[in-house]
């Protein structure tokens, strides 16, 4: 291997695979986005369990609360087998992010390693698809956080204005520069929101009937182990169990931020263990205890007490979970602005001005959207179908055949491992389009029906199945 500096830059910049990482080590270092610093602003301050409580908080917090509602179009079989194998999947295709940027060290999001892959079209492309996909899941936060106070309040004031609210909130909260400085709020969100379902999971077993069913007299209740669903209906609930993992391009900027960057995968594999293990205990409970009675967000399925009583704890990480959606799309624009600027760690006007301006000006997009549409799971299926669906199929496999073309020439083995990662570019497009034909679909139908009022309307948006 050459030992010419001038070849090792080149290596770096280009996003070329280093021959020997140990032995490039401190220039892996130099081609870092954020440098570690005493001077200026040091983003370099994450350590791995900091960044595993991070992902925790990233990925657990909205999938709990729609899951249990999208096995009721799925069946608890199919519901089940959904999220382990969903679940596989986006810690895979995570594996394969997360390697791909410690390889290629200049690679600060999903949409810079979309650049050395695809070239400055499809960066823009990802880079469009990744701020749209997290402006959504706010969106979908602050619905979470509006329908939170309303129980809280007993529908005190118009639920738009508590959506004004929970954006300011939100706003705030991620307006702080620094992952590790809202590593404590990431804590307390994920305390409280694992606390919050698993009381709603002891309250739904104790009742004789779902609390939204009819109390007296006969009624369906809904559970099926084998449901048969419309291809609109799956494709919903198929996307929605999908998204609750889907968030892992997410971690990326957290791993510029980490101080050994080659621990992401040590917390990224105890994240997804605990998320995986989560969603399916709770979810199959609740299912099973309120089958087509569950509400969506779960959390008001087991009567109005209980649901103030979770929501109360839960609302925390519901603004936490969305502050942390905003933080990942506002540091995207906030790098992209001003990466080769002096401005990116120093302390002036020019940084701290552009940095509030992308978190209130996402932030107020966010609620636009969020009113536009305000059922929660609906919202969670279109950011899964639109914008997941290739950020966390199809591109993390393109990534992978980027680093080893040579897999298609090799071995045996090596080339069935390469054609089955061509696989996932397919199934990812086949995801997007059946997914917002779903969605499409049902949002349609909800419009028609009556569930969904008008945009920017008064009506408590917590349903049930």
């Amino acid at each position: 291997m050459s030992t010419d500096p001038s070849y090792q830059e080149k290596n770096l910049q280009i996003g070329t695979q280093p021959e020997d990482p140990e032995k490039l080590e401190g220039v892996t270092e130099d081609f870092e986005v954020f440098k570690q610093t005493k001077d200026g602003v040091n983003f370099r301050t994450v350590g791995w369990p900091m960044a595993t409580v991070i992902f925790l908080k990233t990925i657990f917090a909205l999938g709990v609360l729609s899951i249990p509602a999208a096995m009721y179009s799925l069946g608890a079989v199919g519901g089940a087998l959904s999220v382990i194998g969903w679940q596989a999947l986006n810690t895979y295709t995570a594996v394969l992010q997360g390697d791909f940027r410690n390889n290629h060290p200049r690679c600060h999001s999903i949409a810079d390693m979309a650049g050395v892959v695809g070239g400055p079209i499809m960066k823009e492309v990802t880079g469009a698809l990744f701020i749209i996909a997290y402006v959504i899941l706010t969106g979908s936060g602050i619905v979470g956080v509006s329908i939170g106070i309303n129980a809280l309040s007993h529908h005190a004031a118009c639920s738009v204005w508590w959506a004004v609210l929970a954006t300011v909130f939100v706003a705030l909260a991620a307006s702080v520069r620094k992952f590790h400085q809202i590593g404590w709020l990431t804590w307390i969100g994920f305390a409280s929101i694992f606390i919050a379902v698993f009381i709603l999971v002891i309250a739904v077993t104790t009742r004789d009937r779902p609390a939204a069913a009819p109390q007296t007299g006969d009624y369906e209740f809904g559970f099926y182990a084998i449901a048969y669903p419309s291809f609109a209906a799956g494709m919903v609930a198929s996307c929605t169990i999908f998204v609750s993992g889907a968030g892992t391009s997410a971690m990326l900027p957290v791993i510029s931020e980490m101080k050994n960057p080659r621990d992401y995968r040590k917390a990224l594999f105890i994240c997804m263990a605990i998320v995986t293990a989560a969603y399916l205990s709770f979810s199959l409970v609740v299912y099973r205890w309120c089958g087509k009675w569950v509400a969506s967000p779960s959390l008001g399925s087991a009567g109005q007490t209980i649901k103030m009583v979770c929501y109360g704890i839960a609302l925390p990480s519901l603004v936490v979970s969305a502050c942390l959606y905003l933080h990942v799309a506002a540091k995207y624009i906030f790098v992209r602005v001003l990466r080769e600027s002096p401005h990116l760690q120093s302390n002036t006007m020019v940084h701290w001005g552009t940095w509030l301006s992308c978190t209130f000006g996402l932030a107020a997009v966010s609620f636009v959207l969020a009113e536009a549409v305000p059922i929660f799971d609906y919202l969670l299926s279109l950011a899964g179908s639109i914008c997941f669906a290739p950020l966390a199929i199809s591109l993390p496999a393109w990534l992978w055949i980027h680093d080893h073309m040579h897999y298609r020439k090799g071995s045996a083995i090596k080339q069935f491992s390469f054609w089955m990662h061509a696989l996932f570019i397919p199934l990812g497009i086949f995801v997007m389009i059946g997914g917002t034909y779903g969605v499409v679909v049902q949002i349609k139908e909800a419009y028609a029906s009556g569930q969904i009022g008008s945009a920017f309307s008064c009506a408590d948006n917590s349903n049930s199945t």
